[in-house]
């Protein structure tokens, strides 16, 4: 994949640079949406069950949503067309740290980084739960109906120790998820928040209209 280059910012009648559409309005609603549908499951656990798991199936939807878009979806929704390799990513995230990083109209590799490890850790934590929601669920893994059938099966108690096991190993995994959610959307924002002050461009409100700014020479598109 070859990144382009824009030459010239259009301008508008009052001499400012002209906006262009970037992000769609799938990719905004969704985004908005796993944002407060994580925020009602975060705040709803251990208090409110039935809220937290009706979050918990929304957060689910949202991402396997996002993850359809990511294939099929406009330009700059495409997984294709902003996830970098390992090399690329590093070799931005060097350029940032010396506070020479390109403006890219779309997300930037260290942004494209994160949204991945949002989407993969999202998804971790919505399917830990789920488990834990229903106990015949667990033994839906391949790896563990062997450990977890014969348990209900003959009402052996070290089975049941096994399954108590289990399902404390599930609950520690689920809550170990939602706190690294909580750190990878804090070094999200800040990162929204220094590429914004970087560029001189608000990203939160580009993600609420969906627009940005022209591209201009050096930019990439």
């Amino acid at each position: 994949m070859t990144d382009t280059h824009a030459q010239t910012a259009p301008q508008t009648g009052a001499g400012t640079a002209a906006t262009v559409r970037v992000w769609d309005p799938l990719v905004r609603i969704v985004h908005w949406s796993l944002v407060a549908a994580f925020a009602v499951a975060w705040l709803s656990a251990d208090e409110l069950d039935t809220l937290h798991e009706v979050a918990g199936y929304g957060v689910a939807g949202l991402v396997a949503m996002r993850l359809v878009w990511g294939l099929i979806g406009s330009r700059h929704a495409r997984f294709s067309r902003f996830v970098k390799g390992p090399r690329k990513t590093l070799t931005y995230l060097g350029d940032m740290s010396r506070g020479r990083e390109r403006r890219y109209l779309g997300h930037n590799p260290a942004g494209a980084a994160m949204i991945v490890a949002l989407l993969v850790t999202l998804s971790g934590t919505a399917v830990t739960g789920w488990l834990m929601a229903e106990p015949d669920r667990i033994a839906m893994l391949p790896s563990l109906p062997a450990i977890v059938a014969p348990a209900w099966a003959d009402g052996d108690g070290d089975a049941f120790d096994a399954r108590g096991d289990i399902d404390e190993t599930l609950e520690e995994v689920h809550e170990a998820l939602a706190n690294l959610l909580l750190v990878l959307a804090a070094l999200h924002v800040g990162g929204v928040a220094l590429a914004s002050v970087r560029h001189h461009e608000n990203l939160t409100r580009a993600m609420f209209t969906g627009k940005k700014r022209a591209p201009g020479p050096g930019d990439i598109v």
